[in-house]
């Protein structure tokens, strides 16, 4: 690619740092620069149209062009374009979503706090398992167990959290405290011949492992996505959860759901503690929240957590903790109206009847002769592309085979990501059975391209 002088594109190289990008090829290749948006999708700005398979970053719930969400922000705007939730000030959207969220909530909880992503609502839940066990003189109940695999965010603390090494590597993370059980994903770590749910039992063992080698009086928290989303689009296997629930309330550890992805309707129902029957005593909820349309996050808790939280800032004198722009009202009045749209539109009832042919599409991409495994729920979804297809032996990582999978399929005019050896899947939940129809076809092709590719280079061992 030449990158045009004056160009946007040259432009975004001298002045924009990119996050997930390799940061010296970018000098030279430059970025696809997005002008506008419609439906399903997204058109750079050499006219080229594109299937957004990923919904942006999973979270353009609606589509790129839903007005009454830009009328929405509008309204807002005009009436009150900034306020915030300090030293008791509140205003009206702020307070209609938190009613509408609480009543919405899978599991009884007691109040909602308002952040801007996905990262700052579970930094905060991290604190607040902090905060809970010093209200209950438990100074030591500090550490938070996550998951190999795991994506929740990357402040210094999410980032720990998150089980990958790429966020942990030279930013000398994870801090202290954070720990990591296994990954739940059969296909990849379980035994030969061992069952889903033989599996799960050894996951919770792992889990029991920890906890009793760290001391239970030490961990605070557990955290979970109920799909594993950038980690590779990862469901949990049969009886996971059944098994990994027990444990935590045995060991008096606070369960934080991370609803961050999977929240309204990725997995089908409203949340993914629905879909899993999971009781958590903390809620993470982003992205489709607002659509993406503006940057919103929300963080749920139950009641006891609530009055540990009233005792501790009684006792200091303030809560000393917010976002100067979270709650922001504009972005609660979009976040509000999205709300109403899923119900008005019935969302819940479109994504049931999609979702089977979405699935039943990225299922025939499993019989490529590169995919390993195909996988997902709802409208979610991961290739696993792989380099021996019998024993599933991965590419070495130094190929990058799935990032070239996934510039050739956006070459083709469909946007996924090449997250490690999988090609991830979460379009816009509004999408439709011959978009789906269209986005496979060029997803084939595309590994039609990449196994070329992968003869004419000689990868395989």
């Amino acid at each position: 690619m030449t990158i045009r002088a004056n160009s946007p594109a040259a432009r975004d190289v001298a002045s924009l740092i990119h996050p997930y990008t390799n940061l010296r090829t970018h000098q030279d290749t430059g970025p696809v620069v997005m002008s506008r948006g419609d439906g399903v999708r997204v058109i750079d700005d050499q006219g080229k149209e594109y299937i957004d398979a990923l919904a942006g970053l999973w979270c353009a719930s609606l589509g790129f062009r839903q007005e009454r969400l830009v009328e929405a922000a509008a309204g807002a705007m005009a009436k009150l374009p900034f306020y915030h939730t300090f030293s008791g000030k509140s205003h009206e959207p702020g307070i209609d979503l938190a009613e509408k969220l609480l009543e919405l909530a899978p599991v009884p909880m007691s109040k909602v706090f308002f952040a801007n992503s996905g990262s700052e609502a579970n930094d905060t839940a991290i604190k607040l398992a902090w905060y809970f066990n010093n209200a209950h003189d438990r100074p030591e109940k500090k550490k938070i167990i996550s998951r190999t695999k795991a994506y929740h965010g990357v402040t210094i603390a999410t980032a720990s959290l998150t089980g990958l090494p790429n966020n942990h590597r030279d930013f000398d993370l994870p801090i202290d405290r954070f720990l990591h059980t296994s990954c739940p994903h059969h296909y990849r770590y379980a035994e030969p011949g061992e069952t889903e749910t033989e599996f799960s039992d050894r996951c919770a063992r792992d889990l029991e492992e920890l906890i009793e080698r760290e001391g239970r009086d030490t961990i605070a928290a557990f955290i979970a996505e109920p799909v594993m989303g950038a980690g590779g689009v990862i469901p949990p296997p049969e009886g996971y959860f059944e098994r990994i629930q027990p444990i935590l309330k045995a060991n008096d550890i606070l369960f934080i759901v991370d609803e961050v992805i999977c929240g309204f309707f990725r997995t089908g129902k409203r949340f993914g503690t629905e879909t899993f029957g999971l009781q958590p005593d903390m809620m993470t909820m982003a992205k489709a929240l607002s659509s993406g349309y503006l940057p919103i996050s929300a963080l749920m808790i139950s009641d006891p957590i609530y009055q540990a939280m009233v005792r501790e800032s009684e006792k200091i004198g303030v809560f000393g903790h917010g976002f100067t722009y979270g709650g922001h009202p504009v972005s609660c009045a979009v976040a509000l109206e999205t709300l109403k749209i899923y119900d008005e539109i019935q969302i819940s009832s479109h994504v049931e009847r999609v979702a089977p042919h979405f699935q039943a599409a990225l299922r025939r991409m499993g019989e490529h002769p590169l995919i390993g495994e195909a996988r997902g729920l709802g409208l979610l979804g991961g290739l696993e592309i792989v380099g021996n297809k019998e024993t599933g032996e991965p590419f070495d990582a130094s190929h990058m085979v799935a990032a070239f999978a996934a510039r050739r399929a956006e070459d083709g005019g469909v946007i996924t990501r090449g997250i490690g050896d999988t090609l991830a899947f979460s379009p816009p939940l509004v999408i439709d059975e011959d978009h789906i129809d269209r986005l496979f076809g060029i997803v084939e092709k595309a590994l039609d391209e990449t196994s070329a590719m992968v003869e004419r280079e000689g990868l395989r061992d």
